[in-house]
């Protein structure tokens, strides 16, 4: 009974997983195998580098989704706080392979810099290329609406771009780590053709290795990127203004709520934690001050993003502390 239960449990928290990480882990994987191919039959570098970067992203991309379904987790009595910043760990690992992966790329850039070798099979190169492409951008546009879906944001046709550049700082780590990686995926592919086309059709053999370095240096971004991000997540980090800014509107639309003495909200994984101290109208009985406590944290809950709030109240002082934003 316990087994079947637990066995429950975990697939309801497998399905809670980051989506765009499991898609781009099984894609990257596929278009690893088949670069893999094509740099062993055509002697490429500019393909040997892309097939690097795939296979990191395709590992990568398998902790980010084991650590976004342990992040998923509830609060326990030993971990109050819930589980969140276990998915900045994963993504901890994620950075040191794609560093690793980076390394040998730029190495192997290096290396056919000294020595260039011939590449042969143009068109089964270019055919590769373009399905890493095809993948790769569906895999980033996933991505896109993934961060539009988490940051609670409405766009359409182009404006999808934009507005993903825009909130990608308040989506998951998750899915910030496929959205960089695929970005560096889909320009890498897009210079491993260029150089695929470039060698075959002159005899600038260096324009091979150049573009692995190239690769290898955006795999060197990325890690820098995504380390840096989830290095900040793991410490703890205040949540985006536009949190903030919803979080106050929520609880200064109760009427007897007549400001907010202090609010700290603090974001763990895709999740947030709030701690406020609200003032409110001078003589409440501490009962009808306990009710309008609770009603405004059951408002907060409401938000599937918010995992717990905890509420003070003192008497209104007479000073204004906060300034109240104006719905859009």
């Amino acid at each position: 009974m316990n087994s079947t239960s637990q066995g429950q449990g975990f697939w309801v928290l497998v399905k809670k997983g980051n989506k765009s990480s499991a898609i781009a882990m099984i894609g990257n994987a596929i278009i690893a195998v088949i670069k893999g191919f094509a740099a062993s039959f055509s002697g490429s570098g500019a393909m040997f580098a892309s097939s690097m970067h795939s296979l990191a992203d395709a590992v990568n991309q398998g902790f980010v989704f084991a650590g976004s379904i342990l992040s998923e987790k509830k609060p326990t009595p030993r971990f109050p706080t819930g589980f969140g910043r276990v998915i900045n760990i994963f993504c901890m690992i994620a950075v040191i392979v794609v560093t690793v992966m980076a390394y040998e790329t730029i190495r192997e850039g290096w290396h056919l810099i000294q020595h260039p070798v011939a590449s042969e099979g143009i068109w089964l190169n270019i055919g590769v290329l373009l399905v890493n492409l095809i993948v790769d951008g569906l895999i980033l546009i996933k991505a896109m609406k993934e961060i539009l879906t988490e940051a609670k944001v409405e766009a359409s046709g182009f404006k999808i771009m934009r507005a993903a550049f825009k909130n990608v700082g308040r989506s998951a780590p998750a899915t910030r780590l496929v959205f960089y990686e695929d970005i560096v995926a889909v320009t890498g592919a897009f210079l491993a053709m260029v150089a695929v086309i470039v060698v075959s059709l002159t005899t600038f053999e260096v324009m091979d290795g150049l573009v692995t370095i190239l690769i290898g240096l955006l795999m060197v971004g990325v890690a820098f990127r995504v380390g840096y991000d989830n290095m900040v997540g793991l410490i703890g980090v205040s949540a985006p203004k536009e949190v903030s800014d919803k979080v106050s509107n929520i609880i200064l639309s109760e009427p007897l709520v007549t400001d907010i003495y202090q609010l700290r909200i603090l974001q763990e994984g895709r999740y947030y934690h709030v701690e406020a101290m609200m003032e409110l109208k001078p003589g409440l009985t501490l009962a009808d001050a306990d009710d309008i406590k609770f009603k405004v944290r059951d408002r907060l809950l409401q938000d599937t993003d918010i995992t717990d709030a905890i509420l003070g109240i003192i008497e209104d002082d007479g000073v204004k502390s906060w300034t109240p934003i104006a719905k859009k």
